[in-house]
């Protein structure tokens, strides 16, 4: 796993989405249950400037770092900034480590692709990672940079060409698309709630013929995932046979988020990371989209005890159940989870109906 102290000490502001504790307390929670002993982990490197020049314009780049020297001295961006490179705004705000904070989940994106590209096999768990949303000249949807772009450029940069990247995000992974639309060497599949921010990934969207998208609609279960599982992602990237995936785990698709509709529960992303596990050499899994920190800290805790090969446990034991008792939503009204979330890793199945509208679309998607 890679991880960094940067995501425990800094915020995007107390009103806004990622205000809550997410990377820290997946960190805390692994080092609780005894999954991440010192030669599992390893301190983020900090991407440098003339690195995510590797997909970002260099101006933008250098703009949003004078942003965030701006922020940490408390004054405000050249007025045309917010429009020209989406900096200031409501979704991706000035804060003091605005650079820092994505620069260093582009670093252990650019680590984990050079450091797989080099040996015949091998996971990397990067959990602050998962920023899909970010365009080569301006921040968008929370992400100040695109580190999946930059972690799928290092793998290829390295000599890799056949890369499969899945993304389970409740929001469409539309910086990725942009990215590598039209390249068919880099299979992309996009699994996303219907009518949600930022409104693309259609059906009907192939990117230039090397895109999947799959829009679901409000209320999507644990019975429709396990098909959308076996119908479109096993198959389509076992055809592509990758020398690596990159898998995009945002856990907003879970029925706890306040910012999707989503209604999965975490053994869903638990079945598709088992799933993808052996049809490449090479995995690494992001973080990405996910705001109640209680299912975001056991979601993506639980990827990493399957990574890692760690039996998952019915309770937790009282330093990890400690770990999600002090977490909270650093801010607003929401109320405190059910004692569930404090006591188990594991949600229960949330099983449901197929509807005929996802089959209808997954017949679409089979038929290219």
């Amino acid at each position: 796993m890679l991880g960094s102290d940067i995501y425990r000490g800094s915020s995007y502001g107390g009103l806004h989405p990622l205000r809550v504790p997410r990377v820290s307390a997946v960190m805390d929670l692994a080092r609780a249950l005894g999954w991440l002993p010192p030669q599992r982990f390893r301190a983020s490197p900090r991407a440098k400037a003339a690195a995510l020049t590797l997909w970002h314009d260099a101006d933008y780049i250098a703009a949003l770092q004078e942003a965030e020297a701006l922020a940490r001295d408390g004054l405000a961006l050249p007025a045309d900034w917010r429009d020209r490179f989406g900096l200031g705004t409501l979704s991706n705000p000035l804060y003091p480590e605005m650079f820092r904070r994505p620069a260093t989940g582009a670093g252990a994106m650019i680590w984990a692709g050079e450091a797989l590209a080099s040996v015949d096999r091998g996971v990397v768990h990067v959990p602050g990672a998962g920023t899909h949303h970010g365009m080569q000249g301006r921040a968008a949807g929370f992400c100040y940079l695109n580190d999946v772009v930059l972690g799928i450029l290092a793998l290829r940069r390295a000599g890799l060409r056949r890369i499969a990247y899945v993304d389970i995000d409740a929001h469409h992974s539309d910086g990725v698309e942009v990215a590598f639309a039209g390249q068919p060497d880099v299979l992309m599949i996009s699994v996303h709630e219907e009518a949600r921010w930022p409104f693309t990934g259609g059906v009907q969207d192939t990117a230039g013929g090397n895109g999947f998208n799959l829009p679901v609609p409000r209320g999507f279960n644990d019975s429709e995932m396990r098909l959308v599982l076996d119908r479109l992602i096993l198959p389509r990237v076992a055809a592509h046979r990758p020398e690596a995936i990159v898998l995009q785990c945002g856990s907003d698709a879970l029925e706890e988020d306040p910012l999707a509709r989503l209604a999965l529960s975490n053994r869903a992303h638990l079945a598709v990371v088992a799933g993808l596990r052996d049809l490449a050499p090479r995995l690494i899994v992001t973080g990405g989209g996910g705001y109640n920190p209680w299912s975001v800290a056991r979601c993506w805790t639980a990827v990493w005890g399957l990574l890692s090969g760690q039996p998952l446990p019915d309770r937790l034991p009282p330093e990890a159940e400690a770990v999600l008792r002090g977490l909270h939503w650093n801010g607003g009204s929401r109320p405190l989870p059910g004692d569930h979330m404090y006591t188990t890793l594991l949600d229960a199945p949330r099983e449901g109906a197929i509807r005929p509208v996802l089959r209808q679309r997954l017949a679409l998607l089979e038929a290219r």
